[in-house]
């Protein structure tokens, strides 16, 4: 059975970077499209950006296009998630999601495999 486990959380202070990592076990990483969500206090959990399978594609919400970065690790099954200028809006629980195939969703209900979470609080 598939097991996502994430890591590299922490506290960071607004403007500062911080990578969390996701990796997959159980399954091939390749054959699955992969996903980050986040989760603040009091609010539903929401997309940040996926990546296809093969890496060639990927996706961003709004809120964070041009400071956030997903890429992947086919050969360490391993998904990042490079977080710079982090503003404490950013402050969340971290998810990686996965979903066998090629095509990513910034729907939750599309990835059947889901990690524990990693936090990331970024104090201003």
């Amino acid at each position: 059975q598939g097991q996502l486990v994430e890591s590299g959380g922490g506290l960071v202070q607004a403007g500062a970077s911080l990578r969390v990592s996701c990796v997959l076990s159980g399954r091939t990483f390749s054959n699955y499209a992969m996903a980050w969500f986040r989760q603040a206090p009091g609010q539903d959990r929401e997309f940040v950006a996926a990546i296809t399978s093969s890496a060639s594609n990927s996706d961003y919400a709004d809120s964070v296009k041009g400071r956030f970065t997903i890429s992947r690790d086919n050969a360490k099954n391993t998904l990042y998630l490079q977080m710079n200028s982090l503003k404490p809006e950013d402050t969340a629980v971290y998810y990686c999601a996965g979903r066998e195939g090629f095509y990513i969703y910034m729907t939750q209900s599309r990835y059947e495999l889901w990690g524990q979470g990693t936090q990331v609080t970024v104090s201003s």
